[in-house]
Order: structure tokens, then C-alpha cells, then sequence
């Protein structure tokens, strides 16, 4: 699955896109990134980070395994003095195709070592037992939402241009869970940040000040919660507690998976809480005034996109992104008792308790 994201709006500018430009960039000593292309993707590509190692180079994040992309890594690691062979560790920060896939290819090529969170395993699971790309249970979530139409439109399109491959959706060589890692002469700290995806992680080097936030934290779009095929409980929930959770440990340099690196870490996380403090009362302000409303509903009265577009305006898929984001802050406002739920068929409802 690739990872979808809802553009949110930020200090936005004319350059924003300047960042996909072919690398690589130094971002610290000894870290350099390295922009690699998504095809068919609004986010025009994805940060890989190339960390020097006593022995060879690691690598956070190895893009999505097609042959434009691993062209653009093996140009961008001789631009460095390095090549393929130079890859001694891949550290997945979520299982996303854009993240994940091309670590499988580089492991099959150079016999590197992968790594992926553990909270990652159900979804690989399930993706490799249904295999599709088609994102199911978003397609659920749309059903219950009073969406049919919209979800039978997305699966016809989805299976028409199903890319799944069983080659590149293999197990890590190691789960990883939270704490420390050693890799190389550098010690990271791994976090769990769920929400985006169940096992997604965070690594950080306090030595250098550097929070390789994955898409966790991104610095001019706000991702999307809970698009995977495993059971997410309540994912926007584990997302605001990740995002506290990041304020917790020490502010540092934010290393993004798509956009340019961030200064500070914390005033970003805050940016994303004042979000979706606003997107939850904005949710609650639409049950309140029209009544008990079904996911989609909701959906279709909120404005989406950093310039407050009309949902109609939306594609279809990114209209089942904001279906489906709606439908996160309504399941928490039910979670803490401001909304109640009721079900007719296969549709739910949200309601004034």
C-alpha cells in the first residue's frame, strides 16, 4: 500500500516542491538525503537517508522498489563515492510501499539486513493472505460511512491497476520494538508512533540531534490515519498520543520522509495537535447542527486541502482519504463521550449522546 496523505494548510511557498530535486543533500555530518521518485504519487517522492558507517552506509527508509527508482539510488550513492554494495542496513520506518518495498530488492541484490517494526507484522500479514494492493479496509470504512458508490468507483479503479507483487512484500530480517539500536558508532533511540500505520517508528540520534520522523511528522502536510489493512483500534487516537509522546523526548532537527528537514521537531508536532483539535470540533459542530450523520456526511460539509476546497472538488481517491480522516475524529469524539453511535445496516451513525 502506498501511504496516503491529507495536504494541510502551513507557511506554504513557490519553492515547496524544491525538496524532490534529485540529491543527494547533506543534512548532517555524515548523513546525506536522497530523494527518490513515487510513481503516480502527489507526493513526488521520498526521502531516503544515507548514514556513513565504519564498514559501508545504512539507510532510513528505501523507497518504492521500480527501476526509476533504483536508478535515481544508485546515481545518488555514486554522486557520494558509494555504490549498492556499500549497503549494509535498511531501517523501515512503516510498511508503506513508498518505505518499505525497494529494502526487499536491495536485500535480494546486496544481501543487506532489514528492519521493521514489529506492529507492522498483522498488516504484512493480512497484505500477503488478500494479496492485493486494493486498500480493503478503507473500502469498509467507506461502506459504513454510507459511501458505496464512492468505494465501488475506487475498487473498480484500484483493481484495474492492481500492482501487487509477493516478491517485495517479505518478512525483515529483524522486528524491531522500542529502544536502543546500535548502528554503527551511532546509538538510536527507536520510538513507536502509531496512528499513520499500527508499527510505525521514529528514529532519533540525540548524540547529533537528529528525529528521523518518518511520515509521523511532516512538515507541510498532515498524513493519514490508520491506512493500512490491519485492524487499527482507534488510530487517531494512538496518533495524539504519539504526537505527545514526541514532545516528551528532547527537541530536535526533524529528518522528514517527504518534504525538506525542519529545525525544530516540537513546534511542528504542536502545528498537527492545533489541527486536529480544530478538525475534531469542526466534526462536532456538523453532528450537532444536522443531527445524527453518517461518516460521509460529515465529510462532505468540511472543507479539505491547504486552500479549504469543497469535497466535491476532490479526486475520488483523495475523497476517500477525507472520508475516512472524518471518520477517525468522529470514532474519538465517540471515544470520549461527545458523540454517541447507531447502526442501520451496514451504516453508522454519529450522534449527541
Amino acid at each position: 500500500m502506498t501511504g496516503g496523505h491529507t495536504p494541510l494548510a502551513v507557511a506554504g511557498h513557490a519553492d515547496r516542491h524544491r525538496w524532490a530535486l534529485p540529491g543527494p543533500h547533506p543534512v548532517a555530518p555524515g548523513v546525506h538525503r536522497l530523494p527518490l521518485s513515487l510513481p503516480q504519487d502527489g507526493l513526488r517522492a521520498v526521502n531516503v537517508y544515507v548514514i556513513d558507517l565504519p564498514d559501508g552506509i545504512a539507510l532510513i527508509d528505501a523507497g518504492w522498489a521500480t527501476p526509476e527508482a533504483m536508478g535515481e539510488l544508485r546515481r545518488g550513492l555514486a554522486e557520494l563515492g558509494r555504490s549498492l554494495s556499500d549497503i549494509r542496513t535498511v531501517l523501515a520506518t512503516h510498511i508503506h510501499r513508498d518505505h518499505y518495498t525497494q529494502a526487499i530488492t536491495l536485500r535480494r541484490e546486496v544481501g543487506c539486513r532489514v528492519y521493521l517494526g514489529l506492529g507492522e507484522r498483522p498488516g504484512l500479514t493480512t497484505l500477503r493472505r488478500i494479496a492485493t494492493d486494493v486498500p480493503v479496509s478503507s473500502l469498509v470504512t467507506l461502506r459504513a460511512a454510507g459511501e458505496s458508490l464512492l468505494a465501488d468507483s475506487i475498487l473498480a479503479e484500484m483493481q484495474a491497476d492492481d500492482r501487487y507483487e509477493a516478491s517485495i512484500w517479505e518478512d525483515p530480517d529483524e522486528w524491531l520494538q522500542p529502544g536502543k539500536f546500535q548502528l554503527g558508532d551511532r546509538r538510536l533511540q527507536v520510538v513507536h508512533t502509531p496512528g499513520h500505520t499500527r508499527g510505525h517508528l521514529m528514529f532519533v540520534d540525540h548524540a547529533a540531534g537528529l528525529m528521523f520522523t518518518g511520515d509521523h511528522v511532516l512538515p507541510h502536510i498532515t498524513p493519514s490515519i490508520g491506512f493500512e489493512l490491519a485492524d487499527g483500534g482507534l488510530p487517531l487516537g494512538d496518533y495524539l498520543d504519539s504526537l505527545q509522546a514526541v514532545l516528551d523526548l528532547d527537541d530536535a532537527r526533524m529528518l522528514p520522509a517527504h518534504g525538506d528537514p525542519v529545525p525544530q521537531v516540537h513546534a511542528r508536532v504542536r502545528e498537527l495537535l492545533r489541527h486536529h483539535d480544530d478538525r475534531l470540533a469542526e466534526a462536532l459542530a456538523v453532528v450537532v447542527g444536522r443531527g445524527p450523520s453518517a461518516g460521509g456526511e460529515v465529510a462532505r460539509r468540511l472543507r479539505w486541502t491547504n486552500s479549504r476546497r469543497p469535497f466535491e472538488d476532490l479526486r475520488d481517491f483523495d475523497r476517500m482519504l477525507a472520508v475516512c480522516e472524518t471518520v477517525a475524529h468522529l470514532d474519538v469524539l465517540a471515544q470520549r463521550g461527545e458523540l454517541a453511535t447507531e447502526s442501520a445496516g451496514e451504516i453508522t451513525r454519529y450522534r449527541r449522546p
